[in-house]
């Protein structure tokens, strides 16, 4: 199937490992040109290198810190510099620290909605008026399984992401008409590197092993398995492209089944 990404130019944030390198490669491979951030230079650098060594496209690794206003204007600032225009918004970051209500003061939540809300709100805020006047864009959240049912000990998560999820479905009705979709994709237990640091934490919490608290989840999971980074860019890659024009304000989990509810 052609997805009809050739020549687009997709900004991945937070691309350096895990959920976002995935998709970055995933649009490479489709014949996207990729702009890429991470807090790290020299990882970021690393990963554009080798997705133009791979794949044949033209990668720019910007680093960037998803939490500072400033840094977030720089790098949509320099990727339009560079490729002339935005056509594709992936917006990520990594996750907040696990812990109940108790364990977090005012200035812990304030992280945490600069991570995880504000990012997504600041880079949208910059690429909208691009895409409007071009008539043609894809915005997508990657946000997690907790907006569609809450996990214990992600008190911080599961607030932040859903309302990541309440800006996106509202915007998607404001914007559809300038050929503009918004969309949610919410990632299960992933085979990634912030997975492997929960369960971690939770080993740690309950005197379990991390393998014990990994097959805690696997036994949740009807396909008794982790998924993979790549079997999760492949629906990225499909809802930003040219193919899934008539998709707007969705979330769409991509868990094994893990979520029980009906839709």
């Amino acid at each position: 199937m052609d997805l009809g990404l050739k020549g687009k130019i997709a900004l991945v944030a937070a691309a350096s490992q895990g959920l976002g390198r995935a998709v970055a490669e995933e649009l490479a491979a489709e014949g996207a040109s990729l702009i890429i951030c991470a807090r790290r230079e020299r990882e970021i650098a690393d990963v554009a290198q080798s997705l133009e060594n791979q794949f044949g496209v033209s990668a720019l690794a910007i680093p960037a810190d998803l939490t500072v206003a400033e840094d977030i204007k720089r790098l949509v600032d320099t990727g339009t510099q560079n490729f002339g225009h935005i056509d594709i918004l992936v917006t990520n970051t990594g996750g907040p620290p696990a812990g109940k209500f108790e364990d977090f003061n005012r200035d812990d939540w304030q992280r945490a909605v600069d991570l995880l809300l504000m990012s997504a709100v600041d880079l949208t805020r910059l690429v909208l008026p691009g895409m409007k006047e071009r008539r043609w864009g894809r915005i997508l959240n990657i946000t997690s399984i907790t907006v569609k049912q809450p996990v214990d000990n992600l008190i911080l998560s599961n607030s932040l992401r859903a309302a990541v999820t309440g800006m996106a479905r509202t915007l998607a009705n404001e914007v559809a008409q300038h050929g503009i979709t918004v969309n949610n994709i919410l990632p299960g237990y992933t085979a990634t590197e912030r997975v492997e640091q929960l369960a971690r934490s939770i080993a740690e919490k309950e005197g379990i092993t991390v393998e014990d608290a990994r097959a805690t989840w696997e036994n949740q999971i009807p396909m008794r398995r982790l998924g993979t980074p790549r079997e999760f860019a492949a629906l990225a890659a499909f809802l930003v492209s040219e193919r899934a024009s008539y998709i707007t304000g969705t979330s769409i989990p991509v868990d094994g089944g893990w979520i029980r509810s009906l839709i």
